[in-house]
């Protein structure tokens, strides 16, 4: 079990069986937990570096989209693959617990994707993105969107070496999820509201959901969209336009 998120240690990456590399806590009281949190996290961290530092020297932009389990975040991929795809290169890492479900729309909707299977694990981590990357091989000036396990918990604590995470919070979760899950919401650099065509079949204010969410993140990008119908997708893609130019910026400094 991984002693920082209570998961065990299980991952696949496609049909290629791989350890969760976390080591398993052996009842020594508190202290030594916190030791081996401090130390899967120290380990993690360092992964994640070389993997901006791998995005970094390719032009690439890599993002890590996190949400609670519905929230639309592979519809959300789908439609900027169909409207952005012949603007920019986008490459995909899907991260579930099982199946290749989402993997198979990403591919439908014409972009690369690898598949990372995380078994009970409930997060991917720089090592699973590491070797995802390795399969998937985008090309210098690409942009990599991650789609991470579906958890509003484990996620935040595990750098994958993004430019930024992307927290997609939708309507039909209530507005209270900002402060229940304050860590999230607090590492996120850009929310996006999604499923805002319901608004008119759903409970929930807006206007209360962004204040929970500026309790937490005052500073994060927001923007309402809809997946389904493009309502504020424009304002999404001028956003990733602006993150990989500023990430090719970076890479030629």
């Amino acid at each position: 079990m991984c002693a920082t998120c209570g998961c065990s240690g299980d991952a696949a990456t496609g049909h290629h069986r791989h350890e969760h590399n976390h080591p398993h806590p052996h009842g020594h009281g508190p202290g030594a937990l916190v030791e081996i949190e401090a130390r899967i996290l120290a380990k993690n961290d360092a992964a994640a570096e070389h993997n901006r530092a791998w995005f970094r020297g390719r032009d690439i932009l890599a993002v890590n989209l996190v949400s609670a389990p519905g929230a639309g975040k592979t519809t959300l991929l789908e439609r900027t693959i169909a409207d952005l795809g012949a603007e920019m290169p986008l490459y995909v890492i899907e991260g579930d617990q099982a199946s290749a479900v989402d993997a198979a729309r990403i591919e439908r909707a014409g972009a690369p994707v690898v598949q990372v299977n995380t078994g009970t694990g409930c997060h991917l981590d720089a090592a699973m993105v590491a070797r995802g990357m390795q399969r998937l091989r985008p090309p210098t000036g690409a942009a990599v969107l991650i789609e991470n396990v579906g958890n509003l918990v484990c996620p935040a604590l595990f750098d994958l070496g993004e430019q930024a995470k992307i927290v997609v919070f939708s309507v039909t979760e209530g507005e209270d999820k900002p402060i229940k899950y304050p860590h999230m919401f607090r590492a996120a650099g850009i929310v996006l509201l999604n499923k805002i065509d319901l608004l008119p079949h759903v409970d929930f204010d807006v206007a209360r959901a962004l204040a929970n969410l500026r309790s937490v993140n005052r500073t994060a990008d927001t923007i309402e969209v809809s997946a389904r119908t493009g309502a504020g997708m424009a304002a999404w893609y001028e956003w990733l336009r602006h993150e990989r130019a500023a990430a090719r910026q970076a890479a030629s400094a």
